[in-house]
């Protein structure tokens, strides 16, 4: 019988999300979704992992996927929530058109609060925590407005339910700093600059979010001296 402590992490293929399923995968049960079929998930996959196709951009039909494979799996509990999917384009706010900004807002605000009421029961039964994860882009960001909107949002409802849920669940909002992803390249965002070398690699970013995890505090954000730290541990790459 695996005793591991049970995990769920969205957007969990490629990014900030399969570097944390990557480092996670040893000490816990892990269920992961994503937007992808099955046939071309990544190889680093660990195996005995369970993988949910769940498409966020609609949000209710899309937790409602994850819901019920995760009753299906006969899941009774959650240790930890972890709300990692997320979207965005880089554009100045005229060229933001409708589709774009709902698009947005959906995936990043609308999904998470959905899948954090709907999986509280679960988190509840064993004291466990939801985590969001945010972006240092939630104080403002220029050319990316829908996309700080949504997630200083997000930085809202986890105060809003730290309150509501205090004694009952854990809630955490992890504000990564900027990473070296996929998503750049699908926003638009222009690569390539002298700035790059300020981003951090997706496995760096999740050692810095797994040690915020693990600290309990219920806000944190990763930025210079994190960077600076693991430039002298030998991590950063």
């Amino acid at each position: 019988m695996d005793d591991r402590p049970t995990a769920l992490i969205t957007g969990a293929t490629s990014g900030i999300g399969l570097a944390l399923v990557q480092r996670m995968s040893d000490d816990q049960r892990l269920i992961l979704t994503g937007r992808r079929d099955p046939s071309v998930l990544p190889e680093k996959l660990p195996q005995g992992t369970q993988y949910i196709k769940a498409d966020l951009s609609v949000p209710g039909v899309g937790v409602d996927t994850i819901e019920a494979a995760f009753k299906a799996a006969d899941h009774k509990s959650l240790d930890r929530l972890i709300v990692n999917a997320g979207t965005g384009f880089y554009a100045p706010v005229e060229r933001e058109d409708a589709g774009m900004i709902r698009s947005t807002l959906d995936v990043n605000l609308g999904a998470s609060v959905i899948l954090a009421c709907r999986f509280a029961p679960y988190l509840e039964a064993v004291g466990g925590t939801v985590v969001f994860i945010g972006s240092v882009a939630h104080r403002g960001a220029a050319n990316m407005p829908s996309y700080a909107a949504s997630k200083a949002g997000l930085a809202g409802l986890a105060r809003s339910l730290g309150s509501e849920w205090e004694g009952r669940i854990g809630v955490q909002i992890i504000h990564p700093g900027p990473t070296r992803t996929g998503m750049h390249e699908k926003a638009g965002y222009p690569t390539g600059g002298k700035r790059d070398r300020l981003f951090f690699s997706s496995e760096g970013m999740a050692d810095e979010i797994i040690r915020l995890m693990d600290s309990g505090r219920p806000h944190g954000t990763v930025m210079l001296r994190a960077g600076l730290r693991q430039l002298f541990s030998g991590k950063r790459s």
